[in-house]
């Protein structure tokens, strides 16, 4: 059976905060001692570089996916199990989705934020079923968190579409919580007999249109 693989966003810079940095490494270091998989975007610095190089030091493979061009920018990874080259950065995000089984996001700029709002807009509408999660380190999304309510209040984000986001502060608790949630997809859906391929789902469990 392949390890569990887990799609993890998060900045190429390390942030201001040594918080950012151990949550990184934590989640890292969680990954690599479950006997799991992360699949990054292949950059070796920030926290980016933290989180790879922790799931690399307790065993975990590692798969990153980086655009040509920004294979010096974001210094690609020379150390990991799979270092993708890709041409643009939609290919980039379709095959990290492809090649994961969950979805989270540490603190990191409007790259992060851009990356965990389309996939959780995709688990919205359908184009996969895979859960979504944040990691509140420090609180540092607290006030995206009230922007949320603020949406839905407003009438444009339904209950149920906000509770698709998985949040916690503590990297194993997410972790945990993001398992279980792959777990309970996958069941319903053998339940359903649906089959990977069909309703427009591709061999990944998400649509080969995104």
């Amino acid at each position: 059976m392949a390890a569990f693989s887990v799609c993890v966003y998060c900045g190429s810079r390390m942030g201001n905060e040594p918080a950012f940095e151990a949550a990184a490494r934590e989640v890292g270091r969680q990954i690599g001692l479950r006997g799991w998989q992360l699949v990054y975007g292949g950059g070796s610095t920030g926290l980016m570089g933290a989180v790879a190089d922790a799931a690399l030091a307790h065993g975990a493979s590692v798969i990153g996916v980086i655009p040509h061009r920004l294979v010096q920018r974001e210094l690609g990874h020379p150390g990991l199990t799979d270092l993708q080259l890709v041409d643009t950065m939609h290919e980039r995000k379709h095959q990290m989705a492809m090649q994961s089984d969950a979805f989270v996001a540490l603190p990191g700029g409007i790259g992060t934020m851009e990356e965990i709002f389309e996939v959780w807009t995709w688990r919205q509408l359908g184009y996969h079923q895979k859960p979504v999660g944040l990691l509140n380190t420090g609180g540092y999304y607290d006030d995206l968190l009230n922007f949320i309510n603020r949406s839905r209040d407003g009438g444009f984000l339904w209950p149920d579409v906000q509770e698709l986001l998985l949040l916690d502060t503590h990297a194993g608790s997410l972790l945990d919580q993001l398992h279980a949630d792959a777990l309970r997809l996958k069941a319903l859906a053998a339940q359903t007999q649906t089959p990977p391929g069909t309703n427009g789902i591709g061999p990944g469990g998400v649509s080969p249109d995104i």
